[in-house]
């Protein structure tokens, strides 16, 4: 399982239940092109702020939820990690992206073997945080691009991480 988050240097990911941006070049050249033909796993929050509050098309989606009576038309939905392993000891052959929110990544960075981080070069308002690996003893990167310039006057590179302790 892999992680994909976008980051500000501090590690921040969102404020008031928002992205701290939506870079058009991240979503499209980045978070789609991986994501897109494979499963995501995200919590209920997350899936709130979606258009409509409905699932990614082109995706299996996986919503976490501690709800056993919520239902979403189109996502699976699980009620813990254990069933999460389960489901994923049943789909080897499904690539599985971890995309948020915060909750969801702190508990299942432990089970990603890589990240991909869009790194955004500027500081935001955030109340909302990833784990930054670059204090992360079990992590170290493995990949980073040269900076990308965004339309929205912003610079941003790809970053890769690897779970040390995933082999």
């Amino acid at each position: 399982m892999k992680a994909i988050v976008a980051v500000d240097n501090h590690w921040g990911i969102g404020n008031q239940g928002n992205l701290l941006i939506s870079l058009p070049e991240d979503q499209k050249d980045v978070f789609r092109r991986y994501t897109i033909g494979n499963t995501v796993v995200l919590g209920r929050k997350t899936l709130d702020t979606f258009p409509g509050g409905r699932p990614l098309k082109g995706r299996k989606n996986i919503v976490l939820s501690r709800n056993a009576d919520l239902e979403i038309e189109g996502a699976l939905i699980l009620h813990s990690t254990d069933e999460l392993k389960e489901y994923m000891h049943r789909h080897m052959e499904e690539q599985l992206f971890v995309i948020g929110g915060e909750e969801v990544y702190r508990t299942l960075l432990p089970l990603c073997d890589e990240v991909i981080v869009t790194r955004i070069d500027a500081v935001f308002e955030a109340d909302t945080f990833f784990p930054n690996l670059e204090n992360q003893p079990d992590w170290i990167e493995t990949e980073r691009t040269d900076p990308i310039s965004s339309v929205k006057g912003y610079h941003f590179r790809i970053m890769r991480y690897r779970n040390t302790n995933c082999q």
